[in-house]
């Protein structure tokens, strides 16, 4: 487990696949920590994250070249406010959140943003930020956990959401 100094803007991104946008730096900027749900697809796009916040980051599928195998499959990011869990693929979740303290669960892989509620547990999915996949947006999300509800902002880099 890892202990966030209280962060109160958590910037999300997903499924760079080897590309990380300007857009995608310019979205993130202002954040105190910075979630990758994998498929990072290039070390430097979490180097250059870096700059921006700490980063927190997970292995995909295609992170499979021998420096992606350091990223951890799961992460626990613990904050005042929340409890939350990274894993790449929702579907590989083998745990029940609520009985694991979670209260926000960020996935990635599906390269489509969401935002849904199972009970008392958030799952996030920020999409895809590399390259388009079909008719998808090229997304990244911010998290703001500074007031109750907490609020979620999805941000189109190429203002196309549907």
């Amino acid at each position: 487990m890892t202990k966030g100094q209280n962060p109160k803007t958590i910037g999300l991104i997903s499924d760079t696949h080897g590309l990380l946008r300007p857009q995608a730096l310019r979205a993130l900027e202002g954040s105190d920590l910075i979630i990758h749900a994998g498929d990072v697809g290039d070390p430097e796009i979490l180097e250059t994250l870096k700059n921006l916040a700490p980063v927190f980051a997970v292995r995909g599928n295609v992170d499979t070249d021998p420096w992606a195998l350091a990223l951890p499959e799961t992460e626990v990011i613990e904050t005042d406010a929340a409890t939350i869990y990274i894993l790449h693929d929702v579907h590989a979740l083998n745990l029940d959140p609520v009985a694991a303290g979670f209260q926000i669960i960020v996935s990635g892989h599906s390269h489509k943003p969401s935002r849904t509620e199972h009970g008392s547990v958030l799952l996030l999915n920020p999409g895809s930020a590399g390259p388009r996949r079909f008719d998808l947006p090229v997304t990244v999300a911010v998290l703001h956990l500074d007031a109750a509800p907490w609020k979620i902002d999805f941000i189109d880099l190429f203002g196309d959401l549907k």
